[in-house]
């Protein structure tokens, strides 16, 4: 019978060194994600200034003083053609919009919100009677290697490329996201 997590019985036998990694590594495991910490901001010369998505090229840019930092190929929402017109239509917002707050504890890894709906998207919405949706978040949980949009309208990135995003894109960023 084996041992329930986070168990150390069986662990004696193994070098100290390896115990403590492995229990280091169950722990992390079973740690909620609110209990890990978020990477820090990169240094100031290294934090975008702008960013530029190009939905049709599945192309996410981060610059500073107009020069390109990094490059990102992104996924989209499952109905990625047309600017997004109300909830539940999965289409990604198209404009211009700011990073408008950071969520360490998003169930994809970590998120940026973008600050969608703004004055002319609720001015639309509300013209034809519909909600304008919102939670629209540059975010992990792409797994390695998946290429199909699979989002309700947000922009994702591997957990990986989300931790580099989260320190080089501080609050208040804006972003323009082309069709």
């Amino acid at each position: 019978m084996s041992a329930p997590i986070g168990s150390t019985r069986g662990l004696r036998a193994l070098p100290a060194m390896a115990a403590a990694a492995l229990l280091a590594a169950m722990l992390a495991c079973t740690m909620p994600a609110s209990a890990r910490t978020p990477p820090a901001m990169a240094a100031k010369a290294e934090q975008a200034d702008f960013i530029v998505v190009d939905k049709s090229a599945r192309r996410m840019q981060l610059l500073r003083g107009g020069k390109v930092l990094k490059s990102y190929s992104i996924l989209l929402g499952d109905a990625p053609t047309g600017h997004k017109r109300q909830q539940g239509d999965e289409r990604t917002p198209e404009g211009e919009y700011r990073i408008s707050g950071r969520n360490q504890n998003s169930r994809f890894h970590l998120s940026l919100r973008v600050s969608y709906p703004n004055a002319a998207d609720r001015k639309q919405a509300q013209a034809r009677g519909v909600d304008p949706g919102g939670d629209i978040m540059i975010h992990g949980g792409t797994p390695p290697g998946y290429r199909r949009d699979w989002t309700d309208g947000c922009i994702a990135v591997s957990d990986r490329e989300i931790e580099d995003i989260w320190s080089r894109v501080p609050t208040g960023t804006p972003i323009r996201i082309d069709p």
